[in-house]
């Protein structure tokens, strides 16, 4: 199962709305941001999507719905493109963000962990910092669901009850990973 969102960023420097789109695998917790635009319109969602089934490959099958809310970037070209990958549509009661809950956990993480320490300057250093922020959440952050073990382990997975351990900051020290010191 997928679930999607559209959340916004507000640019300090430019003062304009940019939004990010993103895609959660709810059985990994693996995140894909398919991209960032200041006009989330019908075409932009419906291309994005596109590339999100390009990227997936031979994995596009796995996926039996998508929950998504009614949002009017979400079109039926949209929802056409799911269909031909065999993927069914599931849209969310009107003002019900709970029921959406996995997608909408994910904005709260980017949110306190990213945006509300951060001073967005435009929409590439947005993309850069979401870039370093994925990594992060895929590769190396915990998850309580997986027995404290991130999507994709990019390293082994540091045992904290050692003696032992390191520590890198990472975002201008926001976040901080630990692994196993030689």
């Amino acid at each position: 199962m997928l679930a999607c969102d559209v959340f916004h960023v507000d640019c300090a420097l430019t003062l304009q709305r940019i939004y990010v789109f993103l895609v959660l695998e709810v059985g990994s917790r693996y995140v894909h941001v398919l991209g960032t635009t200041t006009n989330p319109d019908g075409w932009w969602t419906t291309q994005q999507i596109r590339n999100l089934v390009m990227d997936l490959g031979h994995r596009v099958g796995k996926f039996r719905f998508l929950i998504r809310d009614r949002a009017g970037q979400f079109t039926t070209s949209c929802d056409a493109v799911l269909a031909d990958m065999g993927t069914k549509t599931v849209k969310i009661p009107p003002r019900c963000p709970p029921a959406n809950c996995y997608a909408e956990r994910f904005v709260l993480t980017a949110r306190t962990e990213l945006t509300d320490h951060r001073l967005i300057l435009s929409q590439r250093h947005l993309h850069t910092v979401l870039v370093e922020c994925i990594r992060h959440y895929n590769g190396r952050r915990p998850h309580r669901s997986h027995e404290l073990r991130p999507p994709r382990p990019t390293h082994p997975v540091a045992n904290l009850n050692s003696q032992r351990t390191k520590r890198q900051q990472v975002l201008g020290s926001l976040i901080s990973e630990y692994e196993w010191a030689a």
